[in-house]
């Protein structure tokens, strides 16, 4: 307890994610890149031996990290120190560990695997965000709510339909995370400047067995395509544009859990609450949305490192400078780790989210009779009115109506006002049965139906198989 944790370690993130960014997981990766290079070259006709693959293989695991620490020390070199490390455990193979390589060999296509892994991750935690959200809208999609421009009420829509614009910002998102996968490159064998030199005289000059390692070495590691070229290091924009993915889904979260934390002011919608959970410690009776409250925290965090990767790859030098190492060793694995978190949060507010309805129902009447006005307008017209003339008694009925609610503290009456005053000449019967909310929803259930089937319903029938996921919080 006496030296700093990481609280995306200790609080939020997932073990799957924390082991994808782990130690282990990135130097057993990198030993498997010096045996698929030692394989590849041998099969290419470099003097490597059986006996030198086998005794690799038989040591991938076997990483004495107290060793590799101090080669480390004595190199100040992370690569050197674990190439000497592997090579004592399998001295046969020391000899051919690393052959023609450089440092981003390992370093380099071990970041793009854990980037990919990473994703990998994200999307089934996204796919059921994305089912959460869509069976909340479907549920939703008939049930008036009013709507909100500038905070301000404003016409009604539903509480489903609102929910399908937290929908809209998220199949974005999920539409890029999708690009992304599909379109990342390994960086290969590529040499110390790019230029595949080493290799050059590895292989007798012969550029074709070059061009079949750089291919063969990714595709073994899932990659189907590879940099054409690249100086030392695969292009740094990689980086930006991880963080940035990263950032922009952070931002949909971020919009959704606002959302929520006003609405649970409002006392329409709430995040769960635990039946032993303390909102405040000096106030008992609270329930802060401490849920949303974490999303827009972490969210916000994720933001803030988009910059840091954009201005890493604006100042790459040439053909590589290492003033890059240890913003990658800090903002790739902790934006990857919160996002993981925001998911997880999203994923278990939606498990459990209460939505009030009667509260709905009583903000609504409290506005409708101010929406209903243009209607009114419209009917008098009809009747035979002049319009000009209606709109000014219909204005003044609404700002003495406005005084009563915000000053008296009283109940909307404007539709009482409306009823005695003779010069209207509507058929004020009919009113009353006219002031039904769902008469002013416009399209909004059909609009719901329709992008849940044409735009989400595609991807939760390809992704069928990740359904599922634990959603409890660490804390």
């Amino acid at each position: 307890m006496n030296t700093y944790k990481n609280p995306l370690e200790e609080r939020y993130s997932s073990a799957e994610m924390l082991f994808n960014f782990s130690h282990d997981n990135k130097f057993q990766n990198w030993r498997k890149l010096w045996i698929a290079l030692a394989e590849i070259q041998k099969d290419l006709g470099l003097e490597i031996t059986d006996e030198q693959i086998a005794a690799l293989k038989a040591n991938e695991t076997n990483i004495d990290y107290n060793k590799a620490a101090q080669y480390e020390k004595k190199f100040r070199h992370d690569v050197m120190a674990h190439v000497h490390t592997y090579g004592d455990a399998a001295p046969i193979a020391k000899g051919i560990i690393h052959l023609g390589a450089t440092s981003a060999f390992v370093g380099d296509n071990t970041d793009l695997i854990q980037m990919r892994d990473g994703l990998l991750i994200l999307r089934k935690k996204l796919v059921n965000v994305i089912k959460a959200l869509s069976d909340f809208a479907l549920k939703y999609k008939d049930v008036p709510t009013l709507g909100f421009t500038h905070f301000q009420p404003a016409q009604l829509t539903t509480v489903g339909k609102r929910a399908t614009l937290w929908l809209q910002s998220l199949i974005l998102d999920f539409e890029e995370l999708e690009f992304f996968i599909n379109s990342l490159r390994f960086r290969g064998v590529k040499g110390t400047t790019g230029t595949a030199a080493s290799f050059l005289e590895l292989f007798d000059g012969n550029y074709q067995k070059v061009k079949t390692l750089d291919q063969e070495l990714s595709r073994r590691f899932g990659f189907e395509r590879v940099f054409g070229v690249s100086g030392q290091t695969y292009d740094r924009k990689i980086d930006a544009k991880v963080v940035a993915l990263l950032s922009n889904i952070a931002q949909s979260a971020h919009k959704f859990s606002n959302d929520i934390r006003l609405l649970q002011n409002l006392k329409e919608i709430e995040e769960p609450f635990e039946k032993d959970q303390i909102g405040s410690s000096a106030m008992a009776y609270k329930r802060n949305p401490m849920r949303c409250e974490r999303i827009g925290a972490l969210a916000k965090y994720v933001m803030s490192l988009s910059n840091s990767s954009a201005m890493v790859a604006a100042t790459q030098w040439f053909e590589r400078t290492l003033d890059d190492s240890a913003n990658k060793r800090l903002t790739i694995p902790q934006a990857f780790l919160a996002v993981d978190a925001i998911l997880l949060i999203w994923n278990n507010v939606l498990n459990g989210i209460v939505v009030y309805e009667n509260r709905i129902n009583k903000h609504i009447m409290e506005e409708l009779p101010f929406m209903a006005t243009e209607y009114i307008i419209m009917e008098e017209v009809k009747a035979g009115g002049d319009r000009q003339e209606i709109h000014e008694i219909i204005r003044q009925h609404s700002m003495e109506a406005s005084k009563k609610v915000k000053i008296e503290g009283k109940e909307n009456d404007l539709l009482d006002r409306i009823m005695k005053d003779e010069r209207l000449r509507l058929d004020k019967s009919k009113l009353a049965s006219v002031l039904d909310p769902k008469n002013f929803i416009g399209f909004a259930p059909i609009q719901t139906s329709e992008f849940v089937k044409n735009e989400v319903q595609p991807i939760l029938n390809t992704y069928s198989s990740l359904m599922g996921i634990e959603t409890e919080l660490k804390v």
